[in-house]
């Protein structure tokens, strides 16, 4: 599972974050475009640091109590019943 962007966000904030995301992830295939390690290590690193700013890595920004299923496959969490249902509507449209 994926984590999503903290809601809490204010609008400028959350797309100012975005931007800088895609202005790392492009500065990621440039770099190895050019061959360049060095330059891809340093894009990598604003790319995780823009991911962490909205909330997609790092600590959770939620207060809930709900656990963290970030990087857990689907089937291994508690959402895998709700998962398998979503599939199985979505190969018999």
């Amino acid at each position: 599972m994926w984590r999503a962007s903290n809601p809490h966000l204010a609008e400028g904030e959350h797309q100012r974050l975005i931007d800088a995301l895609m202005d790392a992830r492009r500065a990621v295939g440039a770099a190895k475009r050019a061959g360049d390690p060095a330059a891809e290590k340093a894009a990598r690193a604003k790319v995780h640091q823009a991911k962490v700013a909205l909330g997609e890595r790092g600590p959770v920004w939620w207060d809930d109590g709900a656990p963290d299923y970030n990087r857990h496959l689907i089937k291994n969490t508690p959402y895998a019943d709700e998962d398998e249902a979503d599939q199985g509507s979505r190969r018999s449209s």
